[in-house]
């Protein structure tokens, strides 16, 4: 018969082997995923929109740092960092753009409504939430300005949603948010702590924090890409560039006609257009460039096309960029009513200094202006001479030179992205993430599960064995057991 202690011996040895198999697993699927990309969705308040563009305030409010506006009354944050924990759910995610909003204008031109709110972040653990935003705010009666970095803004109302175990997107929508008091100071005192501001909703993407190792070299690509590397030099010296992007929302205002309750309708990319939010990228630009005379000729890829209710139906393709004398033309092919006109100038932006830094020519943001030919390609919706989007070039005259990135707004959201409705009692939503059998959750419950399993098993055997040895008397068997039994389990 074995002693207590060899027996004690056993049981911990056997625990050692299953716990050093089970371990590593769970770790490795515990391991944080970085947030890479995508937007956030928020109208901060609506009621406090109405109030500034309204005929008290008699104000406005414009766009910073790149955000866009999605339908009739919500912001759109870019281009998202952070980290993403699947087993524990912790969740912090950073998204670029702000909003300024100016009212109540004084004689001196100056506002006593200033209010500029950017970068928010979504920062979740615990089941708790909160979105923290940095905030430039002009205090009412006193003027006093103040500058706060990433102030707790709002509390999120995570009632029911389980964060844990996802993979990617992350997606949530329709959060609850809440002032809090630090919020309510740095609003200028124009609402409470525990005023309900406007939902949020986000999704972005994550990615495995291990980056893939390098393949070898492979001397032969090398070879290609040098003689590649000094045709376009050749091609350089002579004037010629193929690395060129310009970016043009079009009109902020016709965007939101168009996707709004009157418009109903959407724009589809092609042909290689990116959508950055508050602007649209047509890449892969080719042409000359002269630096000295600061002019340029230049051809784009993509294509947007842009429909809804009404008979809506414009395209923009073939986009041409002609820059000289310090003025430039965006022209494009113009599609409308099933009939395409050729080569139409649509605005005409400022270009009065487009020559190469470092290697690359850029214009960011050049006022831009309707032509008649573009008034009449948005069936005279706007008249010639309208302020249009700005216009922003880039051209690489030099190969090292990098073309400024875009917004960065994820991967579009799927029905499966979305958080699915929990059983009736429970209201709140779950992230589809949490739900994906193809993340890394799914792996660590079932290796917990099988883990569990065998703990179980060798507890069982280590406690028959016990009793086996042990020998209590019955009054003490009786009290020993009972911890043990099924129905104290």
């Amino acid at each position: 018969m074995p002693s207590p202690r060899s027996t004690r011996a056993l049981a911990v040895a056997l625990l050692a082997v299953l716990l050093g198999a089970l371990l590593p697993a769970a770790t490795a699927q515990a391991a944080s995923r970085t947030v890479q990309g995508g937007r956030l969705d928020w109208g901060i308040k609506a009621s406090f929109q109405s109030y500034v563009t309204g005929p008290i305030a008699k104000g406005r409010w414009t766009l910073t740092g790149g955000a866009a506006t999605v339908g009739g009354s919500q912001f759109r944050f870019h281009s998202a960092t952070g980290f993403y924990d699947p087993d524990s759910g912790a969740f912090t995610a950073g998204f670029l753009g702000g909003v300024h909003f100016t009212g109540h204008e004084k004689a001196d031109g100056g506002h006593e409504l200033d209010l500029t709110i950017s970068r928010p972040t979504i920062r979740i653990s615990g089941g708790s939430g909160m979105l923290h935003a940095d905030m430039v705010s002009k205090e009412r009666g006193t003027g006093k300005v103040s500058s706060r970095s990433q102030v707790p803004l709002a509390r999120l109302g995570l009632g029911g949603i389980d964060m844990k175990g996802g993979s990617t997107p992350v997606a949530l929508t329709g959060v609850p948010t809440t002032l809090t008091s630090e919020g309510a100071s740095a609003f200028a005192g124009y609402y409470t702590e525990g005023t309900p501001l406007d939902p949020i909703s986000l999704s972005v993407d994550t990615r495995g924090a291990a980056d893939p190792k390098p393949s070898a070299p492979d001397n032969k690509k090398d070879e290609g890409e040098r003689k590649g590397k000094a045709e376009k030099r050749g091609k350089e010296k002579a004037g010629r560039f193929e690395d060129a992007a310009v970016d043009w929302g079009v009109r902020r205002t016709f965007r939101e006609y168009v996707t709004g309750s009157i418009g109903q309708g959407k724009w589809t990319l092609a042909d290689g257009a990116e959508d950055g939010g508050a602007l649209f990228r047509f890449p892969q630009g080719q042409g000359t460039y002269d630096a000295k005379k600061e002019t340029l000729d230049a051809e784009f890829g993509g294509s947007i096309r842009f429909t809804g209710a009404h008979g809506l139906d414009l395209g923009f393709a073939a986009v041409t960029v002609v820059v000289a004398k310090g003025e430039g033309t965006l022209s494009a092919d113009v599609t409308s009513g099933g009939k395409t006109a050729e080569d139409v100038p649509i605005v005409t932006f400022e270009a009065e200094d487009f020559a190469p830094k470092d290697g690359l020519a850029a214009l960011t943001e050049a006022p831009a202006t309707l032509t008649a030919e573009g008034s009449r390609a948005f069936g005279s919706m706007y008249r010639a001479g309208t302020a249009m989007d700005p216009v922003s070039l880039a051209v690489a005259v030099d190969e090292k030179a990098r073309l400024p990135a875009l917004p960065d707004l994820g991967s579009e959201p799927t029905a499966a992205a979305e958080p699915t409705r929990k059983a009736a009692e429970e209201p709140s939503a779950a992230p589809a993430a949490a739900s994906s059998g193809s993340g890394p959750g799914a792996g660590t419950w079932a290796a917990v599960g099988g883990g569990a399993l065998l703990l179980l098993g060798a507890v069982a055997a280590f406690l028959l064995l016990r009793r086996r040895s042990a020998q209590p008397a019955p009054e003490a068997a009786d009290a020993s057991a009972a911890p043990d039994s099924p129905q104290a389990s």
